[in-house]
């Protein structure tokens, strides 16, 4: 069988937020940074402002499908956004890098799932016998591949919506409260306050490497 398109999985992360099992101190640490040093360029970051993403925390507890939403924020920048929060936990926290890299966040939601009989989703048993093909746990059903199963198993559009649900809310984030943004001191603080954003933003953006050797 040819192997295309992604993987439930691969649909079901795009839901869930970039990091999971942060603590509250690595949550601190990313709400009192801003948006760190380098991030993308001074227009994306007022636009994620705006998008009210206040800080690295709160980027760190959005999804993909979240920030693609806002203007000119693709999966490559997602990326970018995600690895920039990884070497800014990196140089806070030993073993953060290990801890909270793509692959290791993947692993840890993949274990969770296969501990997870595909008999407990929240579906109807029709549906459960025919997804039972694929195999006994949620991370099989996870690893499989819309574009092949779904002729193979008579499913449809909205099958792939409840399965790719069903299997996000296996995996409930025990997300950190999150701390509110350092600009909520009163309506007379704004302008001041953006003024700081924009002075930030200036010199960040000249202590940046030159344009060419940017990430995109």
């Amino acid at each position: 069988m040819t192997h295309i398109g992604p993987t439930l999985f691969d649909e079901v992360c795009a839901r869930l937020p970039l990091f999971d099992g942060l603590s509250e101190d690595d949550v601190g640490r990313l709400a009192a940074d801003g948006f760190g040093r380098g991030l993308l360029t001074a227009s994306l970051r007022a636009r994620l402002r705006k998008a009210g993403y206040a800080n690295m925390a709160a980027l760190a507890f959005a999804s993909p499908a979240e920030l693609t939403t806002v203007r000119k924020i693709g999966p490559v920048r997602v990326a970018a956004i995600r690895a920039h929060l990884v070497a800014e936990l990196a140089r806070r926290v030993a073993g953060a890098r290990t801890d909270h890299e793509t692959g290791a966040t993947a692993r840890r939601r993949l274990d969770r799932l296969r501990t997870v009989p595909l008999a407990r989703l929240p579906l109807e048993a029709a549906l459960i016998e025919r997804l039972d093909r694929i195999g006994p746990t949620c991370a099989d059903l996870a690893g499989a591949r819309w574009a092949e199963i779904a002729p193979a198993l008579g499913l449809s559009a909205t099958d792939q919506t409840r399965l790719v649900t069903a299997l996000a809310r296996t995996l409930p984030s025990d997300r950190p409260r999150l701390p509110p943004p350092p600009d909520h001191a009163g309506t007379d603080a704004g302008p001041s306050r953006a003024a700081l954003l924009r002075e930030r933003d200036r010199e960040w953006d000249a202590a940046a490497p030159p344009p060419r050797t940017r990430q995109a």
